[in-house]
């Protein structure tokens, strides 16, 4: 759907009327000018999806603006956009079935044939994975990418020349150095090339054994399409990974991810409730023993993070700066790509708030960070940053902090031109 600008101003005009609430009293709640605000009235500049939320909530009239907004962009990859393949749904549902019948194969009968194979060699498969994710958390994504993708299809290859028992215990270590691949491919802005090698992780798992870890490739998917901005494949990809017969963690993870979706679309309601799910099955987790679960290990309290977040896209950005702030506070010194995102993140939820100055000190102390990395996602906030600073070019914090944030910028737009990451083999 393309509905013109002048559309969505007309009715931002009526909602303000009906509201009895002036431009300038508009304008002051959602932190805009007057001018900007005018312009988006009459048709003369495009209104953001931030701001469509941030005006629903002061006009009370949820989803009336958000509706008008027009889709986001499609990417100019169709396979990028396009829903898991056809095999790795099939699979995924037999191995769901297989779950429910408690059919060997599946979670509970992955960990012995993991054990039965050439123990040190998937421990020093292992052990790789682990440096490699330390080194992720300070570097860029390009920097670790291609030593990923060969390291994965050097243990596929050593599972295909194995016995049974070493077999499974390589494929599972294959399937999570695909599925960092993955995630470091999406970081540089390679959104094919991340659905390739997610789905490959998937397919590595399931044929591994590890029927859980081939659902996270959902979970994973799920936020590809959050980040293209696509609520209703965000939604649906989440749901799938949420089956109750699955493991509470991936189900927690899979909620969490669906939460966003929901934000996205505006739906407050159904946003909190999913986190509030979410809550409980990660805590349900937290008291089963497992050794290397999947998913972030540095956020000490991932759901208040998330609920943040929502809480900004459902555009109350003054709760949701409270949430970030609480998380932030328990993130690691080391994990440098979650204190970039977050750090982030955080600076943006108060910026958009009207906090100038307290915006600006902690951008300036989450800019290294986001250099360091330079992580194409993380640029995602910071390109949203530096469009609501910029309404405040004037002053003196924003002015200061503009090189910086320029070259950060710079560095994560550079993430994205590395060289095309090979195909899963």
């Amino acid at each position: 759907m393309h509905v013109p600008p002048k559309r969505f101003g007309a009715e931002l005009r009526r909602a303000r009327h009906e509201r009895g609430m002036t431009l300038t009293r508009l304008a002051s709640a959602v932190h805009y000018s007057k001018s900007q605000l005018s312009k988006i009235e009459n048709g003369h500049q495009r209104p953001t999806a931030h701001l469509a939320q941030r005006c629903e909530v002061e006009l009370d009239c949820p989803g009336r603006l958000i509706a008008l907004l027009p889709d986001p962009p499609t990417p100019t990859s169709p396979a990028a956009a396009g829903p898991p393949s056809r095999r790795l749904v099939l699979t995924a549902g037999a191995a769901t079935v297989l779950l429910a019948g408690g059919a060997p194969g599946g979670a509970a009968a992955s960990a012995p044939g993991e054990q039965a194979g050439d123990g040190s060699l998937v421990d020093s498969a292992r052990a790789l994975l682990t440096h490699f994710r330390r080194m992720a958390q300070s570097c860029p994504p390009p920097t670790v990418l291609v030593p990923l993708a060969e390291q994965t299809r050097a243990l596929v290859a050593l599972a295909a020349d194995s016995g049974s028992g070493a077999r499974n215990g390589l494929l599972l270590v294959a399937a999570r150095f695909a599925e960092f691949t993955g995630w470091m491919a999406q970081e540089s802005g390679h959104d094919e090339a991340a659905r390739r090698w997610t789905d490959h992780a998937a397919r590595l798992a399931f044929d591994g054994g590890d029927h859980q870890l081939g659902h996270y490739g959902l979970v994973r998917r799920a936020l590809m399409a959050y980040y293209r901005g696509h609520a209703s494949e965000t939604v649906a990809l989440s749901a799938a990974a949420g089956d109750h017969r699955l493991a509470p963690r991936i189900r927690g993870l899979a909620a969490q991810q669906e939460a966003e979706g929901h934000a996205l679309a505006g739906d407050h309601g159904a946003s909190l409730r999913t986190l509030d799910r979410a809550r409980d099955l990660l805590a349900a987790a937290e008291r089963e023993e497992d050794p290397a679960p999947v998913g972030t290990s540095h956020l000490a309290d991932p759901v208040t993070m998330f609920t943040g977040w929502c809480l900004y896209d459902l555009g109350r950005p003054a709760a949701a700066a409270e949430h970030l702030d609480a998380a932030c506070a328990a993130l690691p010194p080391q994990a440098h790509r979650n204190l970039a995102r977050y750090g982030v993140r955080r600076a943006l939820a108060h910026a958009s708030a009207g906090e100038i100055d307290h915006a600006c000190a902690l951008a300036r102390t989450a800019l290294p960070s986001a250099s360091a990395v330079a992580s194409y996602t993380i640029g995602l906030d910071l390109r949203r940053l530096a469009g609501v600073l910029g309404r405040h070019r004037e002053h003196s914090g924003v002015r200061a902090l503009a090189p910086d944030l320029t070259a950060a910028l710079t560095l994560s737009a550079a993430a994205r031109t590395a060289p095309p990451l090979p195909k899963p083999a």
